[in-house]
């Protein structure tokens, strides 16, 4: 399934927009089917599982956390608003959007590509997003691979069509804007403060953890070059070398 194949591009945007000041994605959740237990299913008529969102993502490398964020139609077992612990395998689509326009959200767009122009138009209305064509579904900015494809200037609302979407080869050959960005100032903070490669968060997450997971090469390597251990371990027992 695509969306399990580029989850990790999803977590890879989601990881760094933890650590912008100014926050950038509007929508960003993932896709579970959930399902009553036998012995609390109502009648055969009943749907035996039921497609829903959550959101607040969070990924440790072996589950997704969230909150529900729809209302069940029929389930019993979960409710709007509920904690949600599931395995990576769980996840049957992922999106998010900056400046309203949507990455991903390969079953919204299955759905959007049976349907009229005009239908299409109030389902994207409704939910108040930018979906674009459904039969060439984007993961990532166009800009993230294609320096030409940056905005700016009159005519490239008339241009932005004809660029190309990168394909999942292009956009796993490079790395996220942020991380590239970072690299000289990060090797500058780790060069002032050489223990920083031990220290931990609550998860018992190095910063090796942390960027491993969030495929930033260039930052892994400089923590590599500073010392940082690929076999240390969290409290989940993952490792960064794990987790890459």
């Amino acid at each position: 399934m695509r969306a399990r194949q580029t989850l990790r591009f999803f977590w890879r945007e989601l990881a760094w927009e933890y650590r912008r000041i100014v926050l950038a994605l509007g929508v960003a959740c993932v896709k579970v089917a959930f399902s009553d237990p036998p012995e609390v299913q109502t009648t055969k008529e009943t749907p035996s599982f039921e497609q829903m969102w959550i959101s607040d993502i969070e990924f440790d490398g072996q589950h997704v956390f969230g909150t529900l964020i729809n209302k069940p139609n029929w389930l019993t077992i979960v409710h709007e608003g509920d904690g949600v612990k599931i395995r990576p395998t769980q996840v049957n689509d992922w999106m998010y959007s900056i400046n309203d326009k949507v990455y991903g959200g390969y079953t919204v767009n299955l759905m959007r590509s049976r349907m009229g122009r005009k239908e299409r138009a109030q389902h994207d209305s409704a939910w108040g997003l930018d979906f674009g064509d459904p039969d060439d579904i984007p993961i990532v900015p166009t800009e993230y691979v294609n320096e030409k494809a940056k905005s700016g200037g009159f005519f490239s609302r008339f241009n932005k069509d004809s660029t190309p979407t990168p394909t999942v080869a292009e956009v796993g050959a490079k790395e996220h804007p942020m991380a590239m960005n970072m690299k000289s100032s990060f090797e500058n903070f780790l060069k002032e403060d050489p223990t920083a490669v031990k220290t931990t968060d609550d998860r018992g997450f190095t910063m090796l953890h942390q960027l491993a997971l969030a495929g930033a090469t260039g930052c892994v390597e400089l923590l590599l070059k500073h010392g940082a251990d690929v076999n240390a371990r969290a409290k989940n027992g993952s490792t960064p070398l794990q987790l890459a």
